[in-house]
């Protein structure tokens, strides 16, 4: 890509960035405090469960906490590259493509929110006479673009002998999906909880991310934070992230507690949201900060190489002009304080 077409699209990203995809908190902030700003989405974690018991707000008395709800990770990159969040949700290929060319997004992984399994999925609709994977050739697919669940999508896809072109690619939202998917405009979706929930009622479900993940090709929903933000602002982002820890000793340990909160924010019955915690896996504080996901103080763990994997393949199916290198993402892992900041 010539750097004219890195600049028009970075402009567009600017002119567009908290107007696509997100709703604002219009509660008015107290002025003489700083605001940190959080991006966020509806899909279950321990995030939910840290603003709907308001930890931030009461860890952090002498900031404003401004959460943002946001549809997909593209959108939150798209708030990142205008500098409009401090803290965001989104998933890993979302990470990968931000932290690679043309978008090389100042931000670093900070959290693991959840491994995703059952959580997310691909589904066709009842009467397509979709039985496999291979048998989308020809149809109308439906994801949110640049997400986990369009890494997902074409990583199935691939596996089945398909490529992005046997299918007819629809870029849409989860909440847009639910509508085409009701007026049969689709005929399947890649996509998350809780509209994979609604989908499932009326449709058939051809492969998880649990199990693109045991063939080699894991997703995650991780939250990141700005670098110049985390540099400014060290002793938050320990606090941030002790509460992000707390969120997932809950879910362990009081999942009744978990559901009950995540429910208030999605606007689910406790019982139905109680059953979506489980389709997600959700690690320990502890295994957060283990060499096998963000590492130790100094020592990124080996998520780096799992960003690295995704960013090759987003390359491969030519979503970005090319992979970004391994140390790219070993430096955009915050691993400052770990594993001492989850434990306390």
């Amino acid at each position: 890509m010539r750097v004219s077409k890195v600049t028009a699209a970075l402009s567009v990203i600017l002119l567009t960035a908290g107007l696509v995809g997100c709703s604002v908190d219009h509660s008015k902030p107290d002025a003489s405090k700083p605001t940190i700003r959080i991006a966020y989405q509806t899909f279950p974690s321990g995030d939910l469960i840290v603003k709907n018991k308001r930890w931030l707000e009461d860890a952090l008395p002498d900031y404003n906490i401004k959460w943002t709800k946001f549809d997909s990770g593209a959108d939150v990159n798209t708030a990142f590259v205008a500098n409009e969040v401090d803290f965001g949700a989104l998933g890993s290929s979302p990470v990968a493509r931000g932290l690679s060319a043309p978008l090389n997004i100042p931000y670093s992984v900070a959290f693991i929110l959840d491994v995703a399994g059952d959580n997310e999925a691909l589904v066709s609709r009842n009467g397509t006479g979709i039985e496999s994977v291979a048998d989308l050739k020809g149809k109308r697919v439906a994801t949110p673009f640049a997400s986990t669940a369009h890494y997902s999508l074409l990583a199935a896809l691939d596996q089945a002998g398909l490529s992005a072109a046997d299918v007819q690619l629809i870029d849409l939202q989860p909440q847009a999906i639910l509508a085409a998917w009701e007026r049969g405009d689709i005929a399947a979706a890649y996509t998350w909880l809780p509209t994979l929930d609604q989908l499932s009622q009326t449709g058939k479900t051809l492969v998880t991310s649990r199990q693109l993940a045991e063939r080699g090709k894991p997703t995650l929903d991780l939250a990141a934070v700005s670098d110049t933000f985390a540099k400014d602002n060290p002793k938050v982002v320990d606090i941030w992230r002790q509460q992000q820890a707390r969120a997932l000793t809950v879910i362990a340990q009081d999942p009744d507690s978990a559901a009950e909160a995540v429910a208030a924010e999605v606007g689910l019955s406790t019982d139905d949201v109680a059953q979506q915690l489980k389709k997600a896996v959700f690690l320990t504080p502890a295994e957060v900060a283990s060499v096998q996901w963000l590492g130790s103080e100094g020592k990124p763990g080996n998520l780096a190489a799992n960003l690295e994997n995704a960013s090759q393949f987003l390359a491969d199916q030519k979503q970005i002009p090319a992979p970004a290198p391994l140390s790219v993402f070993q430096n955009a892992i915050y691993t400052q304080g770990l594993p001492d900041v989850l434990n306390r």
